[in-house]
């Protein structure tokens, strides 16, 4: 059996509607739609879908995922959606969601399931800060048309923005610089460890099933060679062959160099979203594109928002049985 399929990752922007910027909501829309149909993905990660309530006492429910997919290819998709942890309900803000063309017959989110929160003790203050992450990550496992599982793990990491931090003694005021300096580095960690979550959850699945078609998608904030995306590639480094039956390939290597960026900030090109596959899945790897063409200055981009900051990146595979 032979069939192919497209995989796609999408920061799709603080997706929100309130009836009050109804106008505002059908100009997103009119925006998003096209870049979605565009995509044609089979399989859609996409982050910082924000969740509204129907009336003030109502539960919060992807209204506006639900208007923008109206009518269109993704309406009838499958769908894993983040929770607020600790909740049955979405988060007002920045939840995932997976949109699958085939059944999803496993999914879970994970946060701090197998790396634990953790305290730091800012230097001269007698309390220590609890470090947690912003938000989960989540798991799909996506029943293909040959019955083989994709392993699909989305997450959007914390951007490189101090955690705002004060002193517990008052009579001990904290200088700007150094509040920031600790906020920077907890920001970092915070980054860096839910990577590492992300990267033992992945361990987890290989020791199932070494040669698993797994895909790791979705904003790390963060470029290829920072830390947090060498971490969930498990091995990346002159003292690892690239050979490690465990590695995930960054996909984006597939694309040339003056396209390889996914947001635009102050004139500077980065790839902040990514899609890493392990080596089962990126055999079947025949094309990858990031359409950033026009793509806004994130740095001076006019408000309100119509599409997003972030282009989508989308890869296409082609299966084959071996039989």
């Amino acid at each position: 059996m032979q069939f192919s399929f497209r995989l796609a990752t999408f920061n799709i922007e603080n997706l929100d509607w309130s009836p009050s910027r109804e106008d505002q909501f059908e100009r997103r829309i009119a925006a998003l739609a096209p870049v979605l149909f565009e995509i044609s993905a089979d399989i859609l990660c996409l982050q910082e879908v924000d969740a509204q309530k129907r009336g003030h006492h109502g539960d919060r429910r992807f209204l506006a995922l639900d208007r923008l997919f109206a009518g269109g290819p993704y309406e009838s998709f499958h769908r894993a959606t983040s929770m607020r942890p600790g909740a049955d309900t979405p988060a007002d803000v920045h939840n995932l969601a997976i949109v699958s063309r085939w059944p999803i017959v496993e999914r879970k989110q994970l946060f701090h399931d197998i790396v634990s929160r953790w305290s730091f003790p800012l230097p001269g203050e007698t309390q220590a800060v609890e470090v947690a992450f912003d938000r989960p990550l989540l798991y799909a496992r996506i029943a293909l048309p040959d019955g083989a599982p994709l392993h699909v793990v989305n997450l959007h990491l914390r951007a490189p923005r101090a955690v705002p931090l004060c002193a517990h003694d008052e009579t001990k005021p904290v200088s700007a610089s150094r509040a920031f300096a600790e906020g920077q580095f907890l920001a970092a960690q915070k980054r860096e460890a839910q990577a590492l979550e992300a990267r033992l959850f992945v361990e987890g699945i290989f020791d199932a099933d070494p040669e698993a078609h797994i895909a790791v998608c979705g904003d790390l904030n963060s470029e290829e060679h920072d830390a947090p995306a060498r971490i969930l590639a498990g091995a990346r480094d002159e003292d690892t062959p690239e050979t490690s039956p465990r590695i995930l390939l960054p996909l984006a290597e597939r694309v040339g160099k003056e396209r390889r960026y996914s947001v635009v900030h102050n004139g500077r090109r980065a790839l902040l979203d990514h899609i890493y596959a392990s080596q089962a899945l990126w055999r079947s790897c025949v094309e990858v594109a990031i359409p950033n063409a026009g793509l806004p200055d994130e740095a001076t981009a006019s408000e309100p928002i119509l599409g997003s900051l972030h282009a989508p990146v989308v890869a296409s595979f082609r299966k084959t049985d071996p039989d």
